[in-house]
């Protein structure tokens, strides 16, 4: 049997098909197990041990980029797939699943492209108090796989040896041994609506490096947000006076090597974004910070052994929101959570990792 997965865009998305890609591989082992996925969140899956291949899609617009999928799709029906599925429903994931050829594609039932599949799920327009991963899950049940389970079928990314041993020289060459507590603060998101305030970070890094002697602080944000974090460590640093090397400036991590940093990490700190969930895909703790989402659609997915606290501003009227507009105007459900809290939840997750056998 051959089964091609399809799906584009965001990098969280990605990270959150991979327990639906361990459980198709259990349940049709010797199949040939095919994914598509755009450049920006190709690592996430460029090592996952249960996938045979990957088609790498680059995105680009207009008659160009319709030529371009066209030809994909060309090859796609050359390999001849017997299922596919749809894990995005945007309407170039519907095509490219269509022009696969394949008898049975599965995927949500769209207005306009639904005539594209061959089973339909339906995906309800309002928001869900459902977790991601379990609304995915709908789109395997026409092959008989049954509801996930986090211990079974975590969130998945292998880290790069290469990647691995980039990280470890960079840290060393930033001064930061193996006996070092280091905590990783993520500070950017993908839209405006899930950034936490820049001050409210430099509070909590400068609070995270005074905690213990050996804490070394260091801070990531994405390509599209490098200089926030550059501005975060400048400010964070200027508070701390003669403990300012204690927040470590790296430079920018690609994804592979986000995922082999946080492994040597003792803690975790974002909201919701990529990252958390590249984050998620290893045993560090984690603490999640929530605005317009709620932690019960979007919490890392993993072995509930590993340490998750999630932080958010509580119950508000406008939350969750569709994160194209503010109601109140002033982000209320950011802007309200206070670093205090943050704090307060790193170090009970440290010390709850720190009972674990």
């Amino acid at each position: 049997m051959r089964i091609l997965l399809v799906r584009l865009r965001q990098i969280g998305d990605v990270v959150f098909t991979t327990p639906a890609i361990a459980a198709l591989r259990r349940r049709f082992p010797n199949a040939h197990l095919t994914y598509i996925v755009e450049p920006a969140a190709a690592a996430v899956v460029s090592h996952n041990p249960h996938l045979d291949e990957i088609v790498v899609a680059p995105r680009a617009t207009g008659f160009k980029g319709l030529l371009h999928d066209l030809g994909l799709g060309r090859r796609l029906r050359q390999s001849r797939y017997d299922v596919a599925i749809d894990f995005h429903g945007g309407p170039r994931a519907s095509l490219l699943t269509w022009l696969s050829g394949a008898p049975t594609r599965i995927g949500y039932q769209v207005i306009g492209r639904s005539w594209m599949y061959t089973h339909r799920v339906e995906r309800p327009r309002r928001l869900r108090p459902r977790h991601s991963v379990t609304n995915q899950w709908d789109l395997l049940a026409p092959l008989d796989i049954s509801l996930p389970d986090r211990t079974a079928c975590p969130v998945e990314m292998e880290v790069d040896p290469a990647a691995a041993a980039s990280v470890a020289t960079r840290l060393a060459a930033a001064g930061v041994s193996p006996a070092d507590r280091l905590v990783v603060v993520h500070v950017s998101a993908g839209n405006p609506f899930r950034r936490w305030p820049h001050d409210h970070f430099v509070t909590l890094v400068a609070a995270l490096a005074l905690d213990t002697p050996d804490t070394r602080v260091i801070v990531t944000a994405g390509p599209s947000e490098r200089d926030a974090g550059r501005k975060v460590i400048a400010s964070a640093r200027a508070a701390l006076g003669e403990s300012a090397a204690r927040v470590v400036s790296c430079g920018e991590f690609s994804l592979a090597e986000l995922r082999a940093l946080v492994d040597r990490a003792a803690l975790f700190i974002g909201g919701d974004s990529g990252p958390l969930h590249i984050a998620a895909t290893s045993a560090v703790p984690i603490v999640a910070l929530f605005g317009p989402t709620l932690a019960l659609r979007s919490a890392p997915w993993r072995d509930e052994r590993w340490t998750t606290i999630a932080v958010d501003a509580g119950e508000l009227p406008c939350r969750p929101c569709d994160q194209r507009r503010c109601a109140p105007g002033d982000f209320r459900c950011l802007t309200s959570i206070a670093p205090a809290a943050v704090f307060d939840a790193a170090r009970q997750a440290l010390r709850a990792m720190e009972k674990l056998p």
